[in-house]
């Protein structure tokens, strides 16, 4: 199964989409976990100094009795942090009673007086807690100070954090992915130009050139190089197209004079049969030739646009009779029946013996490939407001592999066909006439159902 192919500005918005995703991701973990750490050292700062305010606390009121110390720092405790702190002794015990219900039943953890200061988290009643723990020695006595704050505010800082981020991506990663497709749909413009151009370049009209921008990219350059390379291509057709002319041109002779030269000898009465055979072999034989070098110079000159036809108000059903009075004779030969239909068509704007050329090509093709009993029917009409030309036969047809190279230079259908004697030139040359009178000439057939060409001229001829 193909895959279907995917354009460059579609990859590379998905490639700048993906990477802004992923990349804003990245962003969004390193500032969230920038963010958290800043509310730790943020608490870790406002606990140590709750803790110093306890110490210079406890130092001013050292002289003071036991009753009055422990009322200050319940004050203290109530006024600083909703009553979570609390003062312990080396062995463990309250050195003061706790300064609220919520200190006495808090976890707090252990520390020995030998102990660093240390930062901790606590969970209590389900709820996470920041725990400073500070060992400090008052005179004689060997305290550690502990002050707690919640974690909620944090926590919930942190959750806004990450709503509005995860919020924030859909609508960025749109507005990134259209701008990345309007950026790359704008810097490929010119490659949609270059295809263009690229496109409506045929062997017919290799002096077009690609447009080339002045911008000193990658894109310059490929149009630079492309025109290049059809400036090579031009002339080496150019050559070609010289030559084929000149050799068509200057082998007409020679053919010509061989070709009088065999049907001189064959009016000899004292030429042996054998002698007659090869002479009628080669006027035979010359005569196919003459033909190939008649098609090929008529090519040539197309090529060259050196061919000149008068474009004049032509009647196509004197060109349709003149034709198929031709015609006509070599399919009674061959014992097929040739029928004529001419509805009523105004004329067209062309060239008399061009188009009186072109049908002969199809009533020829027609005659060669149709067996005996077999039909041509030439049918004159106005479809559409075109007028159309139709040649039909009950011939062999042709295979539809064969149908989009029918009108190629030397190209002969599969073997049934190649049986016939031809050139392969005729409906090359027919559809150079098409063309030369800005006409359609479209083929429709299957194996063994006949073939069916029809020239179909543009609305309003003339």
């Amino acid at each position: 199964m193909l895959k279907k192919p995917v354009s460059i500005s579609l990859r590379l918005t998905i490639w700048f989409g993906g990477i802004f995703f992923f990349g804003w991701v990245l962003f969004g973990l390193v500032m969230w976990q920038s963010l958290k750490s800043t509310l730790r050292a943020d608490r870790y700062q406002t606990l140590a100094r709750r803790v110093d305010r306890l110490q210079d606390l406890l130092a001013k009121t050292q002289g003071e009795s036991d009753e009055d110390r422990h009322q200050v720092f319940k004050d203290f405790a109530h006024a600083t942090g909703n009553g979570l702190a609390e003062i312990f002794s080396a062995d463990g015990s309250r050195a003061y009673p706790s300064p609220s219900p919520a200190a006495s039943a808090f976890p707090w953890p252990a520390v020995g007086s030998g102990d660093g200061e240390r930062f901790l988290h606590v969970l209590a009643a389900g709820q996470p807690y920041w725990v400073i723990a500070r060992p400090y020695s008052l005179g004689e006595q060997s305290l550690v100070l502990y002050a707690a704050a919640p974690e909620a505010g944090n926590l919930v800082i942190l959750q806004n954090f990450w709503r509005g981020l995860l919020t924030s991506v859909p609508v960025l990663l749109l507005i990134s992915s259209l701008g990345g497709y309007w950026m790359s749909h704008r810097a490929l413009k010119p490659v949609d130009r270059i295809t263009a151009a690229a496109r409506s370049i045929s062997i017919g009209n290799l002096s077009q050139r690609l447009p080339v921008s002045n911008s000193g990219d990658e894109l310059q350059r490929l149009a630079e190089t492309c025109n290049a390379m059809l400036q090579r291509l031009d002339s080496a057709v150019g050559q070609i197209k010289r030559f084929t002319a000149d050799a068509s041109h200057e082998l007409r002779g020679p053919l010509s004079f061989t070709r009088t030269v065999a049907e001189v000898a064959l009016r000899n009465p004292n030429a042996d049969p054998e002698s007659r055979r090869a002479f009628a072999d080669i006027v035979e034989e010359a005569a196919k030739a003459t033909s190939l070098l008649e098609g090929m110079l008529t090519l040539a000159r197309a090529d060259a646009d050196s061919l000149d036809t008068v474009q004049e108000p032509v009647d196509l059903s004197a060109v349709v009779q003149e034709a198929c009075g031709l015609a006509r004779p070599l399919a009674d030969e061959r014992n097929l029946t040739l029928s004529t239909s001419m509805a009523s068509v105004s004329q067209v704007l062309g060239d008399f013996s061009s188009l009186r050329r072109l049908l002969w090509i199809l009533l020829d093709n027609a005659l060669k490939y149709t067996p005996a009993p077999g039909r041509i029917d030439v049918a004159l009409s106005m479809v559409s407001g075109r007028p159309t030309l139709t040649v039909r036969d009950s011939g062999i047809g042709i295979a539809q592999s064969d149908l989009p190279h029918i009108f190629d230079r030397f190209y002969r259908a599969d073997p049934s066909r190649s049986q016939v004697e031809g050139n392969g030139l005729g409906l090359a040359i027919a559809k150079w006439i098409a063309d030369l009178h800005h006409a359609e000439l479209l083929v429709d057939s299957d194996q063994r159902q006949g073939a069916t060409f029809r020239l179909v001229f543009p609305p309003r001829n003339l």
